[in-house]
């Protein structure tokens, strides 16, 4: 007995995917390929921000420069 095949046996092709869809699944495909080094700069980042907006405070930053008295220079 023959195997039966569908639609004649023929394969339709599929039309091909739209600019814009292949640039989408290019931005998706770069951030899956990358993702550990996105976090990591990110990483980095987030904590540049925290870190210059706690020294921009004027209480902070004297925590961070004034000298305590027993400092010996």
């Amino acid at each position: 007995m023959s195997k039966r095949l569908g639609r004649g046996g023929r394969r339709e092709e599929l039309p091909s995917p739209s600019i814009l869809t292949r640039a989408v699944d290019s931005v998706f495909d770069f951030v899956r390929f990358a993702e550990f080094e996105i976090l990591f700069v990110l990483f980095f980042v987030v904590a540049y921000l925290i870190f210059k907006d706690l020294t921009s405070r004027p209480e902070y930053n004297q925590i961070l420069v004034k000298k305590p008295d027993w400092w010996p220079y």
